[in-house]
């Protein structure tokens, strides 16, 4: 195994990665709340 050096490791796919996971995250947030919305206004 190779040793350890500090800043050498290529984080592009890794940030892809999170950058995909935070979009995903934000429109999930979204899309429960104008669904929690909805029902709010449309169910009562």
């Amino acid at each position: 195994m190779a040793e350890y050096k500090h800043g050498e490791m290529d984080v592009k796919e890794h940030e892809k990665t999170f950058d995909g996971f935070m979009k995903f995250t934000t429109w999930s947030v979204v899309v429960i709340l104008v669904i929690i919305v909805g029902m709010a206004i449309f169910i009562t």
